[in-house]
């Protein structure tokens, strides 16, 4: 009973700290996770976009990922070929991420965009305990961004009345996140031929199907709906894949700061779980709480490296409108924006750019979301 008391007048006192300012709220904040395992690949990628017939002028935006607690980038090497595009790297201002820009006067045939660098990557996890988990009466100004409507992230009228039903009362912010990812895997279907690209939670709501990204948009669309701070962020996985690109979840839960979620790949993991014949009932029931708890806790892999964060912001220089995402690259022919491909859609035979690229890592590493074996570790 005392130990109980105890612990309520800290998270008291804790909470009223958040509440009154002394402890800063702030969404620049790096992220706090644990980090471990950490593994350095030399990358070498490649982008190949083919511009339509007598294009003008091709511009292409290409992500750079960054250096921060979660990874280190070293060596950069751009270039270009056949024509020699000298690139200028600026970050936009919305939410700081970086982009190479490249403008090719009048192209012939398909242009290649090369980048090498090196990157060490963690592994972080959060081990959240939603006892601790503070609760934020009114956020700063500063997280607007991440608590409104934009073009992926939509809180529509038919996702408020979704949301009811999901969680007709608010608890813990980590409890109630919890419910959401539980929602979004079991009624979303992971579908490479009904997919938005955009992270749009309009498509992942209504088709009830889509990509990792229109799953965390949902997500993060569900979270800003209750009053959370979310947001979407995009990276590539480090292996052999048609389309390396994949986007995650963060939300915001004081005192641990942004936290990383990924809810489609543990329905993978837990659909494999469930279809493995080798396992009892008991077995699989064991497995599929450890991947919900480490789902839940937050992790990030050492397999994937983040490029950009968040969603709706002008290009620099500005494209012809603004981008609800940018997953590798965007590319625009006289400001007529190029596809978006999807190398995994088995059903999509033409292309307008694609990528080409390579992962050498410092030493042999697994994919955490393949299988369940590293779920008892």
């Amino acid at each position: 009973m005392i130990r109980a008391l105890l612990l309520g007048a800290c998270l008291a006192a804790v909470s009223f700290a958040y509440a009154s300012g002394s402890e800063k709220l702030d969404p620049k904040l790096p992220l706090q996770g644990k980090k471990s395992d950490a593994v350095t690949y030399d990358i070498d990628f490649s982008v190949v976009v083919t511009a339509p017939y007598r294009t003008k002028t091709l511009k292409v935006w290409l992500a750079m990922p960054q250096s921060d607690v979660a990874q280190s980038i070293e060596g950069s090497e751009l270039s270009t070929f056949p024509m020699k595009v000298a690139p200028k790297v600026a970050k936009e201002s919305v939410h700081g991420n970086q982009f190479a820009y490249f403008e090719f006067d009048h192209p012939e045939g398909a242009q290649i965009i090369r980048h090498k660098f090196k990157a060490t990557i963690h592994e972080m996890r959060w081990h959240i305990d939603p006892a601790k988990v503070v609760k934020i009466e009114n956020w700063p100004k500063s997280f607007d961004l991440y608590l409104n409507s934009d073009q992926s992230v939509v809180i529509s009228d038919l996702l408020k009345d979704v949301i009811k039903e999901i969680k007709p009362k608010r608890e813990n912010q980590s409890d109630d996140l919890a419910s959401i990812m539980k929602w979004v895997n079991n009624n979303i279907k992971y579908d490479h031929g009904n997919a938005s690209l955009k992270a749009s939670s309009d498509h992942a709501l209504t088709q009830k199907a889509g990509h990792c990204g229109d799953y965390h948009g949902l997500c993060a669309a569900f979270g800003r709906a209750l009053g959370y701070p979310t947001r979407v962020s995009y990276g590539i996985n480090t292996f052999p894949k048609n389309s390396p690109s994949h986007c995650k979840l963060e939300a915001f839960l004081p005192p641990y700061g942004w936290v990383v979620f990924d809810v489609s790949e543990t329905q993978r993991v837990i659909e494999s779980i469930q279809m493995d014949k080798t396992l009892d009932a008991g077995k699989k029931d064991e497995l599929i709480r450890l991947a919900h708890d480490r789902l839940q806790r937050g992790f990030r892999d050492n397999t994937w490296l983040q490029q950009t964060r968040g969603t709706d912001y002008d290009l620099v220089p500005p494209a012809k409108k603004r981008v609800p995402v940018v997953r590798t690259i965007y590319a625009e022919a006289d400001g007529v924006a190029l596809p978006e491909p999807d190398p995994a859609n088995a059903k999509q035979r033409e292309f307008g750019w694609m990528t080409v690229h390579h992962y050498v890592p410092s030493r042999p590493v697994e994919y955490p979301f393949k299988g369940w074996k590293s779920l008892v570790k």
